[in-house]
C-alpha cells in the first residue's frame, strides 16, 4: 500500500530534493541532451553528495553550455581555465577535464549508435527494470548492468563511469525505477517507459 504522503528516505525535507524526486528520479530519459547533463552532473557528483550537485545545477548549465556536447567538446583550455575559476561548479581540474573527454567520447558514441539514448538502454534490454524495494537499505550500490556499462564505457574512455557512479546515472535517468514500494513515487513511475 502506498501512502501519498510517503518518499524515499534520501529525499529529506529539502524542497530542492523534493522536487527533483517527485518530478526526475527514475523517471525514464530518452532525450541525448538531457542524459548528457546527467552524465556530467553524475560524475561531478563523485565523492561529493548529489544535494550539493543539485544546488550548483543552474550554474552547471551556464558554464557548461547548457550541456550542449558538441559545444564542450571543443573546450581548449581557456575554456577549461574558465571553468576552474568559476566558484558557481565543482572546480575539480580532473573532473572538468573529465567532462571535456566524456563529451567527445559522448558524440562517437552518437555517431556510431544513432543516439546516445539507444546505445544506454541497450544495457537494460530496451525497458526500465522494475525494482520491489521496500526498504532503501535492500539497493544496491552497483548491478550486474551497471558493471557491464562501466566496463564498456570505460574501454570506449569514458573517465569518472565507475559502477557505483554509472547505477546513480541509470537510476537517476529511469534505467532502473529504485524508488521503494512505499514511496509515492514507486507506481507512477513504474508505468513509464
Amino acid at each position: 500500500m502506498t501512502d501519498t504522503n510517503i518518499r524515499c528516505t534520501w529525499a529529506g525535507n529539502d524542497p530542492l530534493y523534493i522536487a527533483y524526486h517527485d518530478q526526475e528520479w527514475g523517471v525514464p530519459v530518452h532525450d541525448d541532451h538531457l542524459l548528457f547533463e546527467f552524465l556530467i552532473l553524475e560524475g561531478a557528483q563523485a565523492g561529493l553528495s548529489w544535494i550539493t550537485i543539485l544546488r550548483k545545477r543552474a550554474n552547471y548549465r551556464r558554464a557548461f553550455d547548457d550541456f550542449d556536447p558538441v559545444k564542450v567538446a571543443r573546450y581548449r583550455q581557456r575554456e577549461m581555465t574558465a571553468l576552474l575559476n568559476n566558484d558557481g561548479i565543482v572546480r575539480n581540474r580532473l573532473k572538468i577535464a573529465a567532462a571535456v573527454n566524456n563529451a567527445q567520447r559522448f558524440l562517437e558514441v552518437q555517431a556510431e549508435f544513432d543516439s546516445f539514448d539507444r546505445y544506454l538502454w541497450g544495457f537494460v534490454d530496451n525497458r526500465p527494470v522494475q525494482n520491489n524495494w521496500r526498504r532503501a537499505s535492500q539497493i544496491p550500490a552497483t548491478t550486474p548492468q551497471s558493471d557491464a556499462l562501466s566496463k564498456d564505457m570505460k574501454k570506449r574512455g569514458f573517465k569518472y563511469v565507475g559502477s557505483t557512479i554509472c547505477y546513480a546515472f541509470m537510476q537517476a535517468v529511469g534505467l532502473v525505477n529504485d524508488h521503494i514500494t512505499s514511496c509515492l513515487r514507486h507506481r507512477p513511475v513504474a508505468r513509464l517507459r
